[in-house]
């Protein structure tokens, strides 16, 4: 120790580095020494934890598990498991902390940790930014009596948790997309366990990813999703990323609905039975939580807040929310439905329990009952981390000196501008556009969304976005366009 280790790997909610040239073993053996300092300082050094399916993810974690030995943690390691079930784990085992080897659905050669000290919570800027500090700064303390407890076949708890309630009354056909990532080793079971007949796609388990990374938001994905629905006349299909905290959605049409507008369907049939129940949504998410007429008249309030797992799950708790929904495909179900995290397969069970209670309609119809809305995909693009939040607040200044001066985007007017996470800017007739630093890649995240049309949807970009972006010369290429 220390070893290598990058600063840049510390973001706002987890941390993230490509193994090699920005993090190697001796560098994360500092890290898990620096967190077990840290969990010292919360009271909470006990922890779960876990590591994801990539050929190296196994020597990551018994690296970090080495550091937190050494800072005197007791560690509870489940082996190779989903980062929803080690959440679960640290409540089940009655453990306050957890520490998940993953790089979620990030390329290969990517790893990172995603950490928490209480649950249902996990690490935001303010104990990321004090983690760096111990682990690039010193302070880091080494302490006796650090061990590690081996806990076996834990996933056929989580499983019966997850599958728990009634079971589906009649056999709903879903397609499970695993993209050969960690969720092929647990996901087709736990759906069987509610009632479902599952077809499997790619899920047996390959840390080269062969077809498409497991990306729920990623085209390439969606488009294989949506061929196999076609092919085998499935239900559904339901996309798991690498560590199956985010699920993508694929109706009987082959058609993707995006998690907010599957939240909005969700919502609808949830203040049936919870009137006046609060939703939190992420600020990529459609506008059409703000005049949706169901919600209106159930009562329901809608809050808008931050992207990211650590500030949702921490909206959830703070407004007393039934639901908080991202557009990636994070969804936190809080007591009665879930456990206030974030968990793939719990959203795809209330989708289920929605088609099951639908009396036969198919999900494409439940979804036509929307107001209609023309919403992007996630765009990223790329900008280095060291200059992104800077090259954000210039669009930022750019955005409100327009509304200042009374300007206009593509002729419409700005009505406000919503800056709790990046830049939404909010126009006359219901579009929409928002421009944020990506918390774990070096990117910017843009999506745009248009109530009259597709062609509109995509003028908003092209014509607006993509070329004030192209401006600044930190902005570099687009994983995706529309």
């Amino acid at each position: 120790m220390p070893g290598l280790i990058a600063p840049t790997g510390f973001r706002e909610y987890d941390a993230r580095w490509v193994l090699g040239p920005d993090l190697d073993l001796e560098g994360v053996e500092t890290l898990g020494l620096a967190l077990a300092t840290l969990l010292h300082e919360l009271d909470s050094p006990r922890l779960v934890t876990g590591h994801d399916f990539r050929s190296y993810s196994g020597d990551v974690k018994s690296a970090l598990i080495r550091g937190l030995v050494a800072g005197g943690a007791e560690v509870h390691d489940i082996g190779l498991t989903l980062t929803p079930i080690a959440y679960f784990a640290r409540e089940a085992l009655g453990v306050p902390a957890v520490a998940m080897v993953t790089a979620s659905h990030n390329e290969n050669g990517w790893t990172g940790v995603k950490m928490g000290a209480h649950p249902p919570f996990t690490f935001g800027p303010e104990e990321m930014a004090r983690l760096k500090a111990l682990a690039l700064e010193g302070g880091r303390i080494e302490r006796p009596g650090g061990h590690v407890v081996t806990v076996q076949d834990f996933a056929e708890r989580y499983q019966a948790e997850v599958a728990s309630g009634p079971k589906l009354s009649r056999p709903i056909r879903v397609l499970a997309a695993c993209g050969n990532g960690t969720a092929g080793a647990f996901v087709p079971e736990a759906l069987r366990r509610m009632g479902a007949e599952v077809i499997e796609m790619d899920t047996d388990l390959d840390w080269t990813f062969p077809r498409y990374n497991p990306n729920p938001e990623d085209r390439v994905m969606l488009d294989a999703m949506a061929e196999r629905v076609r092919e085998t006349g499935a239900d559904l299909a339901l996309g798991f990323d690498g560590d199956g905290d985010r699920c993508g959605v694929v109706d009987d049409r082959g058609r993707e609905i995006f998690a907010d507008r599957m939240g909005l369907m969700l919502a609808r049939d949830l203040v049936a039975d919870h009137p006046g129940a609060t939703f939190v949504v992420d600020v990529k998410s459609t506008g059409l939580y703000r005049t949706d007429p169901v919600l209106a008249a159930a009562g329901a309030r809608v809050v808008y807040g931050m992207t990211g797992h650590s500030h949702m799950k921490r909206a959830v708790a703070a407004e007393g929310a039934l639901v908080g929904f991202e557009k990636s495909g994070h969804v936190f179900f809080a007591p009665p439905l879930g456990r206030g995290y974030d968990d793939a397969l719990v959203f795809a069970r209330e989708i289920l329990r929605l088609l099951d209670r639908a009396g036969g309609r198919r999900l494409s119809e439940l979804e036509a009952d929307l107001p209609q809305a023309f919403t992007s995909l996630t765009m990223n693009a790329h900008c280095p981390d060291t200059e992104k939040y800077a090259v954000v607040e210039r669009i930022a200044s750019e955005y409100r000196a327009l509304a200042a001066a009374g300007g206009t985007v593509l002729g419409r007017g700005i009505l406000e501008l919503v800056t709790v996470n990046g830049i939404r800017v909010e126009l006359e007739g219901g579009a929409w556009l928002l421009v944020r630093a990506s918390s774990n890649k070096p990117e910017l995240v843009v999506v745009v969304e248009s109530l009259t049309s597709e062609a509109d949807m995509r003028a908003l970009f092209h014509d607006e976005v993509k070329p004030r972006l192209a401006a600044h010369p930190e902005v570099g290429g687009w994983n995706q366009e529309v």
